[in-house]
């Protein structure tokens, strides 16, 4: 069966804008605002610069690192790491800087790369909830899983995490692909506590876990809240609603999921393991 976790997407956060990008967990980077300037100026109103020109090193790494992490959102890597490099040369202690270098490395599969740049990261800011979370991410990404958990939980160490939820969703994400459910279990419902935005990943998380259990009671519940949340269903909660409702035996409901999956995923994954008949 593919694991649910496997096809959620990675979000991270700049001051005023929610990004999502094609990956496994719940990354992040967090950006104070900084300000735009018009003719001459840093960042020109299409968020496009290649010279910020303020005098500080910090601003002017924060200003590229910001440019870099929306060129990944867009699909742009080289650009990314273009602009996430002059902010290290800018500035080499800033830590934010060298975290979102290595969440670009890692999704070009330069993972050596990548674990230097996190490593270089928490050097020099070990305490840093976010990089912890990010470098957990990596590392269960990885197939270290166990001792991903260990970035995750020292990033909710810090009382002032402002996303804790995310920390707790990805460590219940890794922990499920390993089969422990209950300690999965435990983080994806202290996300669903602390989340301000509902929680949907682990939401179907925990809906996955007791859909293993053999619980379409409890898995209905929490998938039919994450549906809710989503515009549009992705196809691994529709192939999720699908499985549940077949193991209840309820045949319409079944039918209804398969239809919106064909209608609209019909290339995806969870499509093609719905026509071999894989529903565990």
């Amino acid at each position: 069966m593919k694991n649910i976790v496997s096809s959620l997407r990675l979000c991270v956060s700049l001051a005023a804008l929610a990004v999502c990008l094609p990956l496994a967990a719940q990354a992040q980077y967090d950006f104070s605002k900084v300000p735009t300037t018009g003719a001459g100026g840093a960042v020109m109103n299409d968020g496009r610069s290649s010279e910020p020109t303020p005098a500080d090193p910090r601003t002017r790494a924060r200003i590229h690192t910001e440019l870099g992490a929306l060129y990944f959102q867009e699909g742009n890597p080289a650009a990314a790491i273009d602009h996430l490099s002059i902010a290290i040369q800018v500035d080499p202690d800033y830590a934010t800087a060298l975290s979102v270098r290595g969440l670009v490395l890692a999704d070009l599969k330069e993972f050596a790369k990548a674990d230097a740049d996190f490593s270089r990261a928490l050097s020099r800011a070990p305490n840093d909830p976010e990089i912890n979370n990010n470098y957990g991410w990596f590392l269960c990404e990885t197939g270290k899983v166990r001792e991903s958990v260990a970035y995750f939980e020292r990033a909710l160490r810090d009382p002032l995490y402002e996303t804790p939820d995310r920390a707790h969703t990805n460590a219940g994400n890794c922990l499920l692909r390993i089969g422990e459910l209950e300690s999965a279990q435990r983080h994806y419902l202290q996300a669903v506590r602390l989340s301000r935005t509902g929680a949907v990943p682990a939401r179907l998380g925990l809906a996955d876990i007791f859909f293993r259990q053999g619980n379409a009671d409890e898995a209905r519940i929490y998938l039919n809240d994450a549906l809710r949340m989503m515009e549009p269903a992705s196809p691994a909660a529709l192939w999720l609603g699908l499985r549940i409702e077949r193991k209840a035996g309820n045949k319409s409901a079944e039918s209804s999921f398969a239809a919106q999956l064909r209608g609209r995923y019909p290339t995806s994954e969870e499509y093609q393991q719905f026509l071999k008949g894989n529903f565990e």
